[in-house]
């Protein structure tokens, strides 16, 4: 149990009490409730979510983009190292 927590399971659980106190703090200061937090993370996900087959084909692209300029570079290393008598893993 100590690997996993990095300590005594109190001293752990104590430190975590007075770090959520301190966050809790900061938070209310910035005008946050656990509530809006919450709720804010439930639309950014539904957002990711639904702009997410776009991202797909937006990924794919850039993909498409760089594998032009990586692949060809990372042959040419490949087949310089087998021409030099090294082969790198």
């Amino acid at each position: 149990m100590n690997r996993m927590l990095g300590d005594k399971p109190l001293s752990t659980i104590f430190r975590l009490i007075v770090l959520s106190v301190v966050v809790g703090v900061v938070l209310a200061l910035f005008g946050m409730s656990p509530f809006e937090l919450l709720d804010s993370l439930r639309v950014t996900l539904l957002r990711v979510y639904h702009m997410g087959y776009s991202a797909f084909g937006w990924l794919f692209q850039y993909f498409l983009l760089g594998a032009v300029i990586v692949v060809p570079i990372w042959l040419i290393s490949r087949l310089w190292g087998m021409m030099n008598g090294r082969d790198r893993a």
